[in-house]
């Protein structure tokens, strides 16, 4: 591992031993700003708690996630074969972007009711549009060259998105894909909000009641880590996914 790999956590750590000194020092009241080593313990003593609501909001974002993929990837083929189609959704795909998530959250608890689906339809919501977005724009930058020899050689559509198309969008695709990933969890905590039994979203709003704010600030240290390990998994795959792809250093 060479040094380079330390350098992003030099900006956490001082941010950490800010927030530390500010705790101290009696600047911030503990009351408003718990202090790391408070939200260290918390960690520790609710740690299995945590542990069950983690597993309840992860299964909620993996599954809205997978879907919104699956229908991302579906619809962009779609949009990139047929003009009409294409102008025709993607003022629809924007006015998705245009309306604010907890504002869409309570329509969908009065819809669906208080079960899994309304958290799983909004991160659906959340997470379809940029990988929608990346693979249209990817599909439109394919090479015209390539794409014209193959039709001169007889190819059909289906191979064109299959040996040009689809293996050059890879790039965009795992670029809107790590955007998704961490909205995924964000999703599904803003969904817990307005209501149900398990996730990080519930025990949010339980432990906020009581004024219990170290339990709250592990919760959103919690969602961030989480966050960042999903993006660095979609690093991963990416890199499995695109061999021939050599990052610049």
């Amino acid at each position: 591992m060479t040094r380079h790999n330390w350098l992003p956590a030099i900006p956490i750590a001082a941010i950490l031993l800010i927030w530390q000194l500010l705790c101290i020092s009696g600047i911030v009241p503990p009351y408003m700003l718990p202090s790391p080593f408070q939200v260290i313990t918390v960690f520790i003593t609710d740690f299995q708690l945590l542990m069950r609501h983690l597993l309840f909001t992860l299964m909620e974002a993996m599954t809205g996630l997978a879907l919104a993929v699956t229908a991302a990837f579906i619809l962009a083929v779609v949009m990139d074969s047929n003009r009409f189609i294409k102008q025709s959704v993607t003022p629809v795909l924007l006015l998705t972007q245009t309306m604010p998530v907890i504002a869409v959250a309570p329509l969908l608890i009065l819809w669906m009711g208080y079960g899994l689906a309304p958290k799983i339809t909004l991160v659906f919501l959340t997470c379809f549009f940029p990988v929608t977005i990346g693979l249209l724009g990817a599909f439109a930058s394919a090479d015209n060259d390539a794409l014209r020899l193959l039709q001169s050689m007889g190819a059909k559509k289906w191979q064109l998105y299959r040996y040009i198309k689809i293996p050059q969008s890879l790039p965009a695709f795992f670029s809107g894909l790590k955007i998704s990933a961490s909205y995924s969890i964000i999703g599904a905590v803003i969904a817990e909000w307005l209501g149900g039994d398990a996730g990080l979203g519930v025990y949010m709003i339980r432990v906020r009641r009581s004024y219990s704010f170290d339990k709250m600030f592990a919760v959103i240290l919690l969602v961030s880590a989480l966050s960042l390990l999903l993006i660095k998994l979609v690093s991963l795959l990416e890199k499995k996914s695109i061999p021939w792809r050599k990052e610049k250093k």
